[in-house]
């Protein structure tokens, strides 16, 4: 089976100089699910090469047991720190489709052509696409049959609540959960912070960091079928 993890090349955090990246539990738990199963996994971003990291997610509160695997393995870190670039690849050469989160792709993923057009492959295809907390902006622009992909599914993604508890609400360029509703999506939350994953078909979603691993497991599920 083989994986393709997309992760965002953009590192700032709105206009106020703060930085920002992928969320590393959200790259490290995934990974770990997939390539502890046998997975091949190919790394990709849209600028290609070390993607940014989000520096809150180095923070010692923010560390689990997959991120501490990840600080000890070397062959993960060489693979990271080489993603190839989204517009070499093509949905042809892969199963299944992952989105880590992270604020990052809220400015680059969901507004990417080669992005979108690999999510409306898959998805044509009948290949599982997967995305967890702020991953899931990567649908904003992606269409299925003429209308919005998310339109009439069940999803879930980053809250308006636990965006607002970070204080973050003012600074994003969207709230997630507010696109997934507006683009017709059935959306669901837990409260802050609690795993919740959604899967509807072939489309997985996950709320949180907290859901990374489970969001991963379920897409896992879907190959093995």
């Amino acid at each position: 089976m083989k994986v393709l993890m997309v992760l965002t090349s953009h590192d700032q955090l709105g206009d106020g100089g703060h930085k920002t990246g992928f969320w590393l539990e959200e790259f490290a738990a995934p990974y770990y699910v997939f390539r502890d199963a046998g997975c091949t996994i190919t790394l990709a971003s849209p600028a290609g090469g070390q993607p940014p990291l989000d520096p809150r997610s180095d923070e010692s509160q923010a560390q689990t047991s997959a991120t501490e695997r990840f600080r000890q393995d070397t062959a993960a870190q060489a693979a990271l720190a080489d993603t190839r670039q989204l517009a070499q690849l093509s949905a042809d050469d892969f199963d299944a489709l992952f989105y880590p989160g992270g604020h990052g792709p809220l400015w680059d993923l969901a507004e990417d052509g080669n992005s979108i057009a690999l999510i409306e492959a898959f998805y044509s295809s009948g290949k599982p696409v997967a995305a967890v907390c702020h991953g899931p902006a990567v649908l904003r622009h992606a269409f299925s049959a003429g209308e919005p992909l998310v339109r009439g599914r069940r999803v879930t993604g980053f809250s308006n609540s636990e965006e607002a508890a970070i204080g973050l609400t003012d600074v994003v360029p969207f709230l997630v959960e507010n696109m997934l509703r507006d683009n017709g999506g059935h959306y669901s939350c837990a409260d802050d912070w609690q795993c919740h994953v959604v899967c509807h078909g072939q489309l997985v979603t996950g709320q949180n960091p907290a859901s990374s691993e489970a969001t991963a497991r379920a897409l896992l599920a879907l190959l093995n079928t």
